[in-house]
């Protein structure tokens, strides 16, 4: 009998789910609404249970049994499901999981690690024994997948690839630095950089990767951005030895010349010639992959 689940995936400005066929990663059902995390996190969580009743109901009239929820937030979750940061919407007091529950048997986890698990099952990590994915869009975030399990560290902080400061001294001017990643290689860096070089009001990412045709600065800051994001992944794998990276998320999938600089600066930044050779691929589920993977971390604990 084939099985299915419900899957969320719960982001700062969308909230995506489906039922997918575990058996396959088919999304059979889908529905989107607007996250509105402005309206605190009780409003979130209410308006994401509510989605999740609807495609229940949604399967059962189409003869689809629904054998659990798996949720994914951009969020640090910890190895019980508990939320454990705030930086889009504070579900840190709530019970989460407990209410989700009242539904299917619950799974809360972090976004990056149910899109691993997703590529780990149905996508580009299926032949790979272990991998780092990274997920780039608004934010940077990181997971090592081992035989087909993302990592989740002791406390479930172990997807922290981009919002530290990298601090460090100018040996010419004596200036200290403290760049952050995310604000130099992430979606909204991109626009506020070209905004600032251009003095105009470019409102995504996407406006910007259409300008580096045409515009000079455009392609040196995606380029840079690029070069910055292969330097931070080319660290992870000195440290793991991953057998390949797979690359996700809106920004991530992009390709051109932000891919390009990425995949560059990435084997130009890792030390041994063997692990320098390695692949580093797109993911294959697309911006799927978040919802995909938290209904299959619905049977995963």
């Amino acid at each position: 009998m084939a099985t299915y689940a419900i899957g969320l995936d719960v982001g700062g400005t969308k909230v995506a789910g489906g039922v997918v066929d575990l058996a396959t990663g088919h999304v059979m059902l889908r529905d989107i609404i607007l996250t509105g995390a402005d309206r605190g996190g009780e409003a979130v969580l209410a308006d994401s249970i509510a989605l999740a009743t609807r495609l229940q109901q949604q399967a059962a009239q189409q003869g689809l049994q629904i054998t659990g929820i798996g949720m994914g937030i951009c969020e640090l979750v910890d190895p019980a499901g508990n939320v454990t940061s705030a930086y889009n919407f504070d579900w840190r007091q709530l019970p989460v999981q407990q209410r989700l529950a009242t539904l299917a048997p619950a799974v809360v986890e972090s976004d990056a690690r149910t899109a691993a698990l997703a590529e780990a099952r149905y996508g580009a990590g299926v032949e790979f024994s272990t991998f780092c994915y990274v997920t780039v869009g608004t934010g940077i975030s990181c997971c090592f997948v081992q035989d087909g399990k993302p990592l989740a560290g002791a406390r479930g902080n172990a997807l922290v690839l981009a919002s530290m400061p990298l601090t460090t001294t100018c040996t010419t001017c004596g200036t200290t630095l403290h760049p952050i990643l995310e604000e130099f290689a992430g979606g909204p860096a991109l626009i506020a950089r070209y905004n600032q070089a251009r003095g105009r009001h470019v409102h995504s990412g996407q406006e910007v990767f259409a300008a580096v045709e045409h515009d000079p600065s455009a392609r040196a800051i995606v380029q840079s951005a690029g070069a910055a994001l292969g330097n931070s992944v080319a660290f992870l794998c000195n440290v793991l030895d991953p057998a390949a990276v797979i690359v996700g998320g809106g920004l991530g999938l992009a390709g051109g010349v932000y891919w390009e600089a990425f995949v560059a600066a990435t084997r130009a930044h890792i030390y041994a010639a063997d692990t320098r050779a390695l692949p580093i691929l797109p993911a294959a589920l697309g911006i799927d992959a978040g919802l995909i993977g938290a209904a299959a971390s619905s049977n995963r604990r």
